[in-house]
């Protein structure tokens, strides 16, 4: 069998990663002291290094982020209430494996959904299933899911996902079938799978945005108890981006 066959039977097995490095492994051959062991374990090495690229990436598109986001980029500073050592614990995803939850509290443009969509990024990285949703939108979709049927499904995939992110949680009163439809998607995912949450409203005053004692409990219980809370203080990232940027123009 010649080498060209070897290459088309191997891209026929869906193995073209491991097509590629053999064929730059024949080029580079003269003068090469690898072992053949060696080389194989370059082939699937390849191989398995892209397909695990491309999984990641269908996890990270699935996910929804609505930005680029990655921990790695995110400012850390004490003033902001954001500790290196902190957000370095979260990127290892130690508090997904626990089924642990996040709740990242601050005033509008702090970074809370960034840091969400980038928690969100880290965990996908990782191997984890993840999905970046607003909170409004949410129920306003569980709200459709229950009137055409497809209700029982909506949580169901809800409930699967290794890590929800709730972006603008408490961010208006809710009502109440708004208030039960998040109850039965975390209820599905307290201490199953770990859930972020972002939000303006500080975890002491969500039994008064939320206005059912009972509800607020059962929610405060599922979500609060179990969560890392960071709370982002400082002034707006998006006016400080903006007036930067304003500066910028009027210097040019």
């Amino acid at each position: 069998m010649t080498v060209e066959e070897t290459i088309d039977k191997m891209i026929k097995l869906r193995l073209p990663y491991m097509a590629q490095e053999l064929r730059a492994q024949l080029e580079r051959a003269v003068g090469s002291a690898l072992s053949v062991e060696e080389c194989v374990g370059l082939m699937v090495d390849r191989e398995w290094t892209e397909r695990e690229n491309r999984r990641t990436g269908r996890r990270i598109k699935d996910a929804k982020l609505g930005m680029q986001a990655c921990l790695e980029d995110v400012w850390c500073d004490p003033t902001r209430g954001l500790d290196k050592a902190v957000v370095r614990s979260l990127g290892t995803c130690g508090w997904v494996r626990a089924k642990q939850n996040v709740i990242l509290h601050g005033m509008t443009g702090t970074g809370k959904s960034y840091l969400g969509a980038a928690l969100a990024e880290a965990a996908c990285r990782h191997g984890y299933s993840a999905l970046r949703t607003r909170v409004p939108r949410l129920l306003g979709e569980l709200a459709i899911a229950r009137a055409d049927g497809s209700y029982t499904a909506q949580l169901s995939r809800l409930a699967k996902l290794d890590v929800l992110v709730l972006d603008d949680l408490l961010l208006a009163p809710l009502k109440d079938t708004e208030r039960r439809d998040l109850l039965e998607v975390l209820e599905d995912r307290y201490d199953q799978r770990s859930t972020v949450v972002t939000t303006q409203v500080p975890t002491k005053s969500w039994h008064e945005m939320l206005a059912d004692p009972t509800v607020a409990d059962a929610i405060c219980d599922r979500l609060v108890h179990n969560a890392h809370v960071l709370s982002l203080k400082g002034p707006s990232i998006r006016k400080k981006k903006g007036l930067e940027g304003k500066n910028t123009e009027e210097k040019g």
